[in-house]
């Protein structure tokens, strides 16, 4: 037998209550929801606007109780398979003093101690760092910090409660001090790209609004219909500093 059977080890899952309420609680929502249809589809049915209509009218003219076990057996169905979704990709870390072992459905890997300078929880990620401050392992988990933290600590490992590296991020702006060569032109053109992009918004808005007999006078300045009705008008001058002027049929009996 490999000498690393023998090796103490500790294995952090979601326990028995995950699968309990895995395996228990999505069926008993599924079996609900099927319930409830089955018990709502005659008021369903007369609802026009409802999606599926052909199909909620077709399970209202199912006899009883069948309709109502099938919706709920389908909904039980349905639970079942999200509990199998989710245990399948539940996150299960086993670490031990010379490596960490990551398994996820039918996926499985490992991580030398030896490779790894700092393990941490950031944003739901267990994320593991190499000397360089690389990412070995970067995997989405619910499992909680404190488990980890006790598992990986347990065993030597460099547990960190945040990222080691995060004093030193900073947000790229154009002409930050000690941008790396060439960043700050890749950032200016960046800003260029996206001025284009907003003036091709605007002139896309102004044919749209042309259609609709609505004009933009002064860059990004909404103003009303440039059509006059015919007959009487009621001028509401001008709309704020934009100079805005909205001109609206008047009624013609107001203006006796």
């Amino acid at each position: 037998m490999d000498a690393a059977d023998y090796r103490p080890r500790t294995v952090v899952t979601g326990g028995p209550l995950e699968l309990v309420v895995l395996w228990g609680g999505f069926p008993l929502l599924g079996a609900g929801a099927g319930w409830l249809l089955a018990a709502s589809t005659g008021w369903l049915a007369r609802l026009s606007w409802v999606p599926f209509g052909d199909l909620i009218r077709w399970l209202d003219r199912l006899p009883e109780p069948q309709a109502t076990l099938g919706a709920v057996a389908v909904g039980v169905l349905a639970g079942l398979v999200v509990a199998g979704v989710g245990t399948a990709e539940r996150l299960i870390v086993t670490v031990d003093s010379t490596q960490v072992r990551l398994r996820r459905a039918d996926q499985s890997r490992s991580v030398a101690r030896a490779d790894t300078r700092a393990a941490f929880l950031a944003d739901k990620h267990l994320v593991l760092l190499d000397g360089d401050g690389a990412e070995l392992v970067r995997e989405s988990t619910d499992l909680p910090a404190a488990h980890l933290a006790a598992a990986f600590r347990a065993h030597g490992w460099a547990w960190t409660d945040d990222d080691p590296h995060r004093s030193a991020y900073r947000l790229w702006v154009p002409d930050l001090p000690g941008l790396p060569v060439g960043a700050d032109a890749l950032l200016h053109a960046r800003e260029r790209a996206l001025e284009r992009d907003r003036r091709d918004d605007v002139r896309e808005l102004r044919r749209e609004l042309g259609r609709l007999g609505v004009v933009l006078r002064d860059e990004g300045t909404p103003v009303l219909a440039n059509r006059r009705p015919r007959g009487r008008t009621a001028d509401f001058g001008r709309a704020g500093a934009g100079g805005a002027v909205a001109s609206v049929p008047g009624d013609p009996g107001s203006a006796r």
